[in-house]
């Protein structure tokens, strides 16, 4: 039988499980208040009661993401001035981008066009790297124009009336920008692509595989096993009820934002024709 070892801690996929919810709400509410002429928005908000009640399901999403992204904060600021964690600031424990990443884009590049071979990669790759920065972009600009949107009375005290208009630009292009990525970028590197077609479970089981911790991540099992700190992280092979509710809950989760993904394309690209026509 294979061994397994942690990846991720519990309350890493448990926060991981608050931002899938969150910003999948976001979307699905988001984008038909964007595109509300398109068909398939108006009938959306008529499933849901209507458009305004489609907004009140937006901000709630709102705050369930703030939570999600003070609760990590708080994780971090914890491990980092409480238990003295540095390693999550700096080396191969921590999401901040450093110069190896650079060698690894490069490498991986050359690899892609035949010309080196495959990077070994430690922890954390270059692309979850930007994957986790990202939604620290995305929560000041993405958070912080919805926030002013949402609080107009007190923040038009505060800032002149055009900057609202370009508040309400900035969210909804971001947010596009931010669903794009997700839907097409992130899931095909976590899931769709070639290995792990249909889903990656270790974000749901927080288990790796020996044999899948060697292959993707040599350096980082040869690391941990120098170290000594390999054992310590061993764990008990997924039980078949989890592995099989994290299909469901990561299946669910993919095909939404597949199909969110289509009719967003479709609004921008009826909206550019009627612009045309």
């Amino acid at each position: 039988m294979s061994k397994y070892y942690f990846r991720f801690s519990l309350s890493h996929r448990l926060l991981h499980g608050l931002l899938i919810l969150s910003f999948l709400g976001l979307v699905a509410t988001g984008m038909p208040l964007r595109y509300n002429q398109a068909p398939w928005a108006v009938a959306l908000s008529h499933t849901l009661g209507g458009f305004r009640v489609m907004g009140f399901f937006h901000r709630t999403f709102a705050i369930l993401l703030t939570l999600c992204f003070l609760l990590h904060l708080a994780l971090v600021l914890y491990r980092g001035w409480i238990r003295k964690q540095w390693k999550i600031l700096w080396g191969p424990d921590s999401l901040v981008p450093q110069p190896t990443d650079l060698i690894d884009f490069y490498q991986h590049i050359r690899w892609f066009i035949g010309f080196g071979p495959k990077p070994v990669f430690d922890r954390f790759t270059y692309w979850e790297k930007f994957d986790y920065w990202a939604v620290f972009w995305g929560m000041a600009i993405i958070g912080t124009s919805g926030f002013v949107l949402w609080f107009h009375g007190f923040f038009s005290r505060l800032f002149p009336g055009w900057l609202f208009n370009v508040a309400l630009l900035i969210h909804g292009e971001e947010a596009l920008l931010a669903a794009g990525f997700i839907f097409a970028i992130h899931f095909f590197n976590s899931h769709l692509r070639p290995g792990k077609f249909p889903m990656d479970l270790v974000i749901f089981t927080g288990r790796l595989s020996e044999e899948e911790l060697c292959e993707e991540r040599p350096y980082e099992y040869g690391r941990l096993q120098k170290e000594g700190l390999l054992e310590s992280l061993q764990a008990d092979p997924p039980p078949l009820w989890m592995k099989n509710l994290s299909r469901i809950l990561g299946g669910v989760s993919v095909a939404i934002g597949l199909l969110l993904f289509i009719l967003i394309l479709f609004a921008v690209f009826m909206g550019r024709n009627a612009v045309h026509v």
